[in-house]
């Protein structure tokens, strides 16, 4: 009996054996098939991939002509509808925003003008400090041109898509209502409020601030004064939050699709939009009945504001060109001050020669006055240069 169990326990470990040796033999088998499926999935992707973006560029530039061919910069259009535009995206997403113009100095070379597809249109990238100068400054041969998305959302009324008489006239009509020495004069008091007002409530908080947000927060509240006069605080920050949303569309690709940043700045465009019109309907027919609301803001201006041949700016002017400075001041101001109060403290010196200046002006300012005037902003020279040009640190 011993032998037979010997013997059968001797069999069902041969069986065993030959069903794991089969086991892995198929396993092996499916492990190989697997492998050579990801290895010509991975081959097919890469033609593709390259078969797409060389398509892609022969596309947008099969019409160009041999001779101007030759005489585009290195570069790729990259992928139809795409390009470069999820890189340059991933790039400024991750803070680190030379990652984007890095990787076309490590493929093509440090040419410092490279070709791409941004912003759904074949695009020229200038990444030397000469070479931007000569493109902003050559009127004649470079012509000022926005991404469809700006357009769409600043407006088409705005000075990004006007041509450009239209632009030298609305350009002249705003010029006095929004830098003129009357309506600058105006300003100067709210400003000073609320810029002091600002400093100290950051000073009394006690810890670290979110410099650029409390920077954008208060440059966005003494703009919205300037345009809209008394706008209460909950209207400045349904505005604030809605222009965060616009700005957001306007560096981002054109899907209007749910979900797409684009489509949620189309939202807040119109939600803007509806308030402007709203506060001009009731500026107009206030008019209308010789009604005064006291103060006098940008809006007031612009619309009393006539060109030489008695020609005023309609409704949807108006609110393009609010919506346009608007935008400004919710970003360049608050991104510009920021950016001159990092320099001047990575300068020491070049912060001690500024606040010497400051504090020579403060010192020749009458007793009797209140607050900054315009002639004390006009000996703020070094001030102007660091603002400018801020090269010079």
């Amino acid at each position: 009996m011993l032998g037979v169990g010997m013997a059968a326990a001797v069999l069902l470990g041969a069986v065993a054996l030959l069903l794991a040796d089969a086991a892995a033999r198929r396993a092996h088998w499916w492990y190989r098939e697997a492998a050579e499926a990801v290895l010509v999935g991975a081959v097919a992707l890469v033609v593709v991939d390259a078969a797409a973006r060389r398509a892609h560029g022969w596309y947008r530039e099969a019409a160009l002509g041999a001779a101007r061919r030759a005489r585009l910069p290195p570069g790729e259009m990259g992928w139809p509808l795409v390009g470069g535009m999820w890189a340059f995206l991933r790039a400024f997403k991750s803070g680190k925003p030379d990652a984007f113009i890095a990787s076309f100095v490590r493929r093509f070379g440090r040419t410092g003008v490279y070709r791409s597809f941004m912003f759904s249109s074949p695009t020229v990238l200038v990444t030397t400090a000469e070479g931007c100068k000569q493109v902003l400054m050559d009127d004649d041969a470079f012509v000022t041109g926005w991404p469809k998305a700006t357009v769409a959302l600043v407006g088409p009324r705005s000075f990004v898509a006007m041509p450009y008489d239209e632009h030298r006239r609305i350009r002249k009509l705003t010029a006095a209502p929004i830098n003129g020495f009357d309506a600058l004069t105006g300003y100067l008091p709210f400003i000073d409020r609320t810029v002091t007002s600002s400093l100290r409530a950051w000073a009394d908080h006690g810890g670290s601030v979110e410099f650029l947000t409390e920077l954008r927060r208060m440059t966005f509240k003494i703009i919205v004064q300037i345009f809209l006069g008394g706008a209460d605080q909950a209207t400045t920050r349904a505005l604030e939050r809605s222009y965060t949303e616009l700005n957001y569309g306007m560096r981002a690709m054109a899907i209007n699709l749910p979900g797409f940043a684009y489509r949620g700045a189309l939202r807040a465009r119109r939600r803007l939009v509806a308030v402007l019109q709203g506060v001009l309907d009731e500026r107009r027919a206030a008019r209308a009945k010789g009604v005064s609301g006291g103060g006098v803001d940008m809006m007031d201006r612009l619309i009393e504001a006539q060109d030489e041949r008695g020609r005023h700016l309609d409704d949807d002017e108006i609110i393009d060109v609010l919506v346009m400075y608007l935008n400004a001041g919710h970003e360049s101001s608050g991104h510009i001050t920021m950016w001159a109060t990092v320099f001047l403290q990575e300068n020491p010196d070049m912060f001690a020669r500024a606040k010497a200046e400051q504090e020579a002006i403060m010192r020749s300012i009458p007793s009797s006055q209140r607050g900054l005037t315009l002639r004390d902003f006009r000996k703020m020279e070094y001030l102007s240069q660091v603002c400018s040009d801020p090269s010079i640190l």
